[in-house]
């Protein structure tokens, strides 16, 4: 268990057995009522179970005993041992869809002469009892192997006194089995083995699919934390380095990070000064100097100087861990949909129950006989499995997060591609959004440049960095004193000059742009202008919006020259400046209170509150945690057209959902009554039923076949 800032904890549990939305909601049904739970929540992809304990309370141990109640054994979480789990789970499906193929391939060889007849002509009944004999030896053995792993997961339900979607799955294939050496043994003329392998065949087909599909998601994860360091390098009291794994590294211990090393956690610089490259967490590709007094981030890359690292937080507290967590968390996260398709299962095992007990005895008392009518409840036990339900929507909203993640955009939550499937107005913030936050001089006069310049170079101020930018390298100033807030004064050439602020050089404000002012001690007095980039794809994402319906509007803190400037070369028409954080939240409200559903996009920490009050949100990269932790989703990058290639990708999330609801509610609609009125024997019950969960699953992959490039 690990303690929270607020007094409660959080557990985190290996659940290997959850397999579908049904699974998900009775494990997170029964854990929330334990005790002292406040929270419990299930990541499929991940299988993992992450509870939360209310301040003062929780019994992790109740917690476990209720999931083994419940007939789903958990362990701590561990992502190695996950993996693991996922690569052996992964190895047995395969090995029980190779059982169950040759099954399929050699039961066919005695079936087809027994439906056929062997050489065009009927074959006599000593003949044909022996290819069912046949039949029976070899596919029963491969039906009994290939349905391992839904027996075990229905004989774990039923001892749970509870029944999943596995248990009408197994009752239908053993009473298959039953029924095809009753046949045969009473010498009759049908026998269902190649149905029941066949079913098994196809089944595992589509659970080996949505397999792959939580892996890929999974992968994503996995593939952010392969980019960690995996070990350290301590340096002990007594001055020796000592390699130890990532795991073991700790707040306060002092690590060296050598050029070409990733920063292994995150941590303070003690002492060096190196170039590092930030672009797996920011996307920004330029170097970063850093040197003794700076944080680093793990995953960053050391390109230069050797570093002393004062780690500040453990591996699994390190920002590229956060990040991958994102990922996961938004490879299944309890939405709108899911929990529809919940409701929609939680129902089926005993109303497909009830139906097939009453097929069964209709049957046999309008005189079709026990034989018949048993057939006919197997073939509805089997065709109405619910498969293709419990994967409409986990399987879009993985395929919809992996997607995202390879275009750089990481969601958080599947509820959060529903909302921003639904946006109709985005509301930009300017500085860091529209534009790349990295200010840059506006006609620069040379002679003036090269005057100010040795001050400039000894400040970190992005206007003075942005101004020895425009100056190149050269001279430093001497004895400079930076004045928190105002500037920073020192000599130049013998001389005192100041930079900053032109309330700091005794000068009034314009105020119509941005600006740092320069100038000697009793001498004329420089003003320099500056404005921000514009992000390259900027006018061509919000022309785009347009094209998708949606209304833009720029809202920034600020000066109304420079908003005014840069929306209209954005081609944004609306825009509000000298906004404050209270204000931007105010016109998120309003917004919502016309009726519109807004997507907000911002970066700071003014922004932080009217993400939290809009319809759906997004971040960029760079952009100041709070301000991630109150979006929906967060891209990476200085390309804006990640809000069009999500916005895209929910959209075509929204409608892949649906269409596999309406493809899972036609198919029940058409095959039920098909096999209550004994149109469809048990195996075209398990072709017809397996083929349903296919279409949804191949449906699914065609989630966020966007045509926005950019």
């Amino acid at each position: 268990m690990r303690r929270t800032d607020a007094g409660g904890a959080t557990l985190e549990l290996l659940v290997p057995d959850v397999r579908c939305a049904g699974c998900m909601a009775k494990v997170e049904r029964t854990v929330t009522a334990v005790p002292g739970v406040v929270a419990a929540r299930v990541n499929l992809s991940q299988k993992r179970l992450l509870v939360e304990f209310r301040a003062g309370g929780g019994d992790p141990v109740g917690v476990v005993a209720a999931l083994d109640a419940l007939g789903y054994p958990s362990t701590p979480y561990d992502p190695q041992s996950a993996g693991q789990a996922r690569d052996r789970e992964g190895r047995e499906l395969i090995l029980a869809m190779a059982v169950a193929g040759f099954g399929v391939m050699n039961t066919m060889m005695f079936s087809v002469p027994i439906w056929a007849g062997l050489f065009g002509q009927e074959l006599g009944p000593a003949t044909r009892t022996l290819m069912m004999w046949f039949s029976g030896i070899v596919g029963a053995p491969c039906a009994l192997y290939a349905g391992l792993p839904f027996f075990r997961s229905a004989w774990r339900s039923l001892r749970a006194r509870r029944a999943n979607m596995d248990v009408p799955i197994s009752i239908g294939v053993l009473l298959t089995l039953a029924i095809s050496f009753s046949e045969t043994i009473l010498r009759g003329r049908d026998v269902y083995f190649d149905a029941a392998v066949s079913l098994l065949f196809l089944l595992l087909i589509g659970r080996w699919l949505e397999h792959r599909l939580r892996a890929r998601a999974s992968s994503a994860a996995a593939d952010l934390l392969a980019l960690q360091a995996t070990s350290a390098t301590r340096i002990g009291p007594d001055g020796v380095l000592t390699a130890i794994p990532l795991n073991n590294v700790a707040p306060g211990d002092l690590l060296l990070v050598r050029p070409g090393d990733r920063m292994p956690v995150d941590g303070e610089i003690v002492e060096g000064v190196s170039d590092l490259d930030n672009s797996l967490l920011t996307g920004e590709t330029a170097p970063v100097v850093v040197a003794a007094g700076q944080a680093v981030r793990a995953g960053a890359l050391n390109l230069s100087g050797v570093l002393r690292l004062r780690a500040t937080a453990a591996s699994a507290d390190s920002a590229l861990a956060a990040i991958a967590r994102l990922v996961e968390l938004g490879a299944q996260a309890r939405s709108r949909y899911v929990r529809l398709a919940d409701k929609a299962a939680a129902v089926y095992v005993p109303v497909v129950h009830t139906v097939a007990l009453l097929t069964f005895a209709g049957g046999w008392a309008l005189g079709l006989g026990p034989r018949e009518a048993l057939i006919r409840a197997v073939a509805v036990l089997i065709v109405t499995c619910p498969c293709a339900l419990g994967l409409a929507v986990p399987a879009v909203q993985i395929t919809a997060s992996a997607r995202l993640f390879r275009k750089g955009v990481l969601v958080k939550s599947g509820a959060a591609l529903e909302r921003l499937a639904e946006v109709d107005h985005v509301v930009f913030d300017k500085t860091g959004v529209l534009t790349l936050g990295h200010p840059r001089l506006i006609d620069p006069v040379p002679a003036a440049v090269a005057m100010a310049a040795p001050l400039a170079r000894a400040s970190r101020h992005p206007l003075a960095r942005a101004l020895t930018e425009a100056a190149c390298d050269g001279p430093v100033a001497t004895a400079v004193v930076e004045h928190a807030g105002q500037g920073v004064e020192g000599t130049i050439d013998g001389r005192r000059a100041r930079l900053g602020r032109a309330a700091f050089l005794g000068v009034p404000s314009r105020g119509d742009a941005t600006e740092l002012w320069f100038g000697f001690e009793g001498d004329t007095k420089i003003r320099f202008r500056f404005e921000d980039t514009l992000r390259p794809d900027a006018a061509e994402t919000i022309s785009a919006l347009r094209a998708r319906g949606l209304t833009i509007e720029v809202l920034s803190g600020d000066l109304p020259g420079p908003v005014a400037r840069m929306a209209e070369a954005a081609g944004a028409t609306a825009w509000r400046a000298g906004c404050t954080p209270q204000d931007k939240v105010a016109a998120v409200e309003a917004l919502a209170a016309a009726g519109h559903k807004v997507l907000m996009v911002g970066d700071g920490l003014n922004d932080a509150g009217a993400l939290a009050k809009a319809h759906a949100a997004m971040a960029p990269g760079t952009a100041l945690e709070a301000s991630q932790n109150a979006a929906d989703l967060v891209f990476s990058g200085d390309r804006l057209g990640a809000v069009v290639t999500a916005v895209d990708v929910a959209r075509s999330a929204h409608r892949r959902a649906f269409e596999n609801f309406g493809l899972a509610a036609l198919y029940n609609a058409i095959a039920a009554p098909a096999a209550i009125l004994g149109f469809v024997n048990p195996f075209v019950a398990a072709i017809a039923m397996s083929a349903s969960s296919l279409v949804v699953t191949l449906n699914a992959l065609r989630t966020g076949a966007a045509r926005w490039t950019s």
